[in-house]
């Protein structure tokens, strides 16, 4: 009788290791949004995410509904389809309103974009002082709009420091804030006093970003400060100029509490905006709905505007 002996298996090769590896099943890898990380970040953009939805997003959604129909104090709704909408193209009142909108806008963006950009050129140089400087700028983008309407009227005021100011100058008293003709431009002055130096922070923040490699080449090509300014600072500093653009577009058309504290929409309604008119026919005459319908109007000019701008001034960035 023999006995079979075992024989000892031989040694693994390289390509039995590759053959049992690529037969072996993959990894279970953790999905990305169910990670340490992901959760850590949800816990911390929750709270944010929540306040916004409850105090944005569902007033927005809730102001759509409204405007397609009547809801009344007694907290009925009523479905009545596009009837706001025309009647709202058929009142002479929004349609002032909404020329005074415009008007608005067209003195306070430009005006807020050369004072921002200008302030922001001033404060970009190496001085002593200048973060002091920088942070009285700021000041009063971080004051209430009320406070500043109060002080603003006073200035404007028929024997404030501006009139006082003209009279010594042999100029007769302006009512800046009782006349049709000024009080829009006094209006738009007192809203790029009161948000200049958060646009300056932007662009001033885009101007140390540019490399200061590219103002050394233009000094040695005899390049003067406005050369340098015209083809160097404003081509680099395209991306925060759109975000100004933006930013300014929105307050302007949406500019409410100076107007509710210094002019209450005149005289005459001179200063009577959309935002206005929204106000006054939603808390004035209680006509939500109808007030709801001129805030979607609002709302759809706004973006048309953003989207506008973004295609002729952001649309490379």
């Amino acid at each position: 009788m023999t006995a079979n002996a075992t024989l000892p298996a031989p040694p693994p090769t390289a390509e039995t290791a590759a053959s049992a590896l690529a037969s072996a099943p993959p990894p279970r890898r953790r999905r990305w949004w169910t990670s340490k990380e992901a959760i850590a970040g949800y816990l911390f953009v929750g709270p944010m995410v929540l306040l916004f939805a409850v105090f944005r997003i569902w007033p927005a959604i809730y102001g759509i509904v409204l405007a397609f129909g009547e809801y009344t104090l007694r907290r009925t709704y009523k479905f009545i389809g596009l009837d706001h909408f025309i009647q709202l193209f058929q009142d002479p009142i929004f349609w002032n309103a909404l020329g005074v909108t415009f008007i608005f806008a067209a003195i306070q963006m430009p005006l807020a974009m050369v004072v921002s950009l200008a302030m922001a050129q001033l404060c970009n140089r190496a001085l002593r002082g200048m973060a002091f400087y920088r942070s009285v700028f700021f000041l009063p983008t971080v004051t209430s709009s009320v406070l500043i309407a109060l002080v603003f009227m006073w200035i404007f005021s028929g024997s404030g420091p501006v009139n006082a100011l003209l009279e010594v100058f042999g100029i007769e008293p302006v009512g800046w804030l009782t006349d049709r003709f000024w009080v829009l431009p006094t209006l738009a002055i007192l809203s790029v006093w009161s948000s200049f130096g958060y646009n300056m922070l932007i662009l001033l923040a885009g101007m140390l970003a540019i490399p200061t490699e590219y103002y050394e080449a233009a000094s040695l090509d005899g390049a003067n400060g406005w050369r340098k300014f015209w083809h160097i600072t404003l081509p680099n500093l395209k991306p925060a100029l759109f975000f100004v653009l933006i930013i300014e577009t929105i307050k302007s058309l949406q500019t409410f509490d100076t107007i509710f504290v210094m002019t209450g929409g005149g005289p005459a309604r001179a200063s009577y905006t959309l935002t206005f008119m929204i106000y006054d026919q939603g808390f004035g005459y209680f006509n939500f709905g109808y007030a709801s319908a001129a805030g979607v109007v609002l709302l759809i000019i706004t973006l048309a505007l953003s989207l506008l701008q973004r295609k002729l001034v952001g649309k490379n960035d």
